[in-house]
């Protein structure tokens, strides 16, 4: 449910995007969520080849991982009043070859972001999820992504950094038992009280 009219125009227009359609091996289909409601932000990479299938952000194995992470089950997850979902990018990007998903296209963040989070006034808590969201929004720097997931407790209060949750994040997280045992309960804590 939006309380503000101009969000769902916004939210159609970005949905009818084709800025970089020549570009998109799988032409365009940008996957979005919000809510002027909406308490949690996940800022993401962008859209795999099932998202792309489905139509539907996160629904995927990565998708299970970060739900189970967060501590929010899928009918929360998916409903745009309690959480929004905005990804770098909104369409899948391709493949880089033996490299896995290619970059978000660059065009997307400039043009949609700023429109976008003007309309989710309600954000409480905002995520990042991976490295392409933490070099644009992460407050403060460091050098790289392990030391700014390691330095939550740190961090302002409104802002998380996360690893991906794709499968290549099993090795990360057995060379860094912390994630599980300190930052998961801390992310929860925060989503619990933001969603609160």
């Amino acid at each position: 449910m939006s309380l503000n009219p101009a969000l769902p125009d916004l939210l159609h227009e970005i949905r009818a995007c084709t800025l970089c359609a020549a570009e998109l091996p799988l032409g365009p289909r940008p996957i979005v969520q919000a809510s002027t409601a909406a308490r949690v932000l996940i800022i993401g990479q962008a859209p795999g080849t099932a998202v792309h299938a489905s139509g539907v952000p996160w629904d995927d194995p990565s998708g299970d991982r970060l739900r189970e992470w967060t501590g929010i089950d899928r009918d929360a997850f998916y409903d745009p009043a309690r959480i929004a979902l905005m990804p770098m990018g909104f369409c899948y990007p391709g493949k880089v070859a033996g490299a896995g998903d290619a970059p978000p296209r660059p065009e997307c963040a400039p043009t949609w972001h700023a429109r976008l989070l003007a309309e989710v006034p309600a954000i409480r808590l905002t995520v990042l999820v991976g490295q392409y969201a933490q070099a644009a929004y992460a407050r403060a720097k460091a050098d790289s992504l392990t030391d700014r997931v390691q330095q939550q407790r740190d961090a302002p209060e409104g802002i998380v950094s996360l690893p991906h949750p794709s499968w290549r994040s099993t090795g990360w997280m057995r060379r860094n038992p912390w994630f599980e045992t300190d930052i998961l309960p801390l992310l929860r804590a925060r989503v619990t009280d933001a969603l609160g």
